[in-house]
């Protein structure tokens, strides 16, 4: 089974950002402990009598917030980076997942409900492949715990009984779950990623979302895992 680990960024509801990313990634079910490990590994930086208590976050680390606030910039942005190069590094089958939706190119619509359409059928899309290489696979997607949960579960549900622009939803074992963050290294990875992408479209910085842009699931040349609504 494939899991994928997600996370938005950017607020939906904020007339002052113009993007809305939903990105994660997705990870082979054997393969996310040693991914943990290391990510453990960078935490401890912050506090290293007790790491759990640390969570990685792209915006307070970026900025400098809460327990961050105590170290320099460039200890704050070297973290980032590594915790990036912990899923660069990682299996080639591991593969990124994003949509980027510009709020006012799909308003009144709501923005969340387009990203996961974009988003489940993109994962669902290379699970099928996979199907059809001779490796059969299931997979479930992991959100933090966020406002969108019953949206998300509702729209999941849709997908695999009416079907969405392109089809069915039909490699999933279950409709999304939401974990929280802090009891996950893996959706706090989600949520670098997902910061990383939505700074390199809110705000022209590119020096993280550089870090990780070959990683898209990819097939013959063609991205298929990252769909920009710009």
């Amino acid at each position: 089974m494939y899991l994928l680990y997600a996370d938005e960024s950017g607020a939906v509801g904020d007339p002052k950002q113009e993007f809305f990313v939903l990105a994660g990634f997705c990870v082979f079910e054997r393969q996310g402990f040693w991914m943990a490990q290391e990510l453990d590994n960078i935490a401890a930086r912050f506090n290293p009598a007790d790491p759990a208590d640390v969570e990685l976050h792209g915006n307070p680390m970026n900025t400098g917030k809460g327990i961050f606030r105590r170290f320099t910039k460039a200890d704050r942005v070297t973290a980032i980076e590594d915790a990036l190069k912990v899923f660069l590094r990682s299996h080639p089958s591991n593969r990124l997942f994003a949509s980027v939706i510009r709020k006012s190119k799909v308003s009144p619509a709501d923005p969340v409900e387009f990203a996961f359409e974009q988003f489940a059928s993109r994962f669902d899309h290379y699970l099928t492949r996979l199907h059809k290489s001779g490796d059969t696979q299931r997979g479930i997607i992991l959100f933090d715990k966020s406002t969108y949960e019953t949206t998300l579960q509702s729209l999941a549900t849709d997908f695999r009984t009416i079907g969405h622009k392109w089809g069915f939803i039909r490699n999933f074992s279950e409709v999304p779950l939401f974990l929280d963050s802090k009891a996950s290294r893996l959706i706090q990875l989600a949520d670098l990623i997902a910061y990383a992408i939505f700074r390199h479209y809110e705000s022209g910085d590119d020096r993280f979302m550089s870090i990780i842009r070959n990683r898209f699931d990819s097939e013959g040349g063609i991205t298929h895992g990252l769909y920009v609504r710009d």
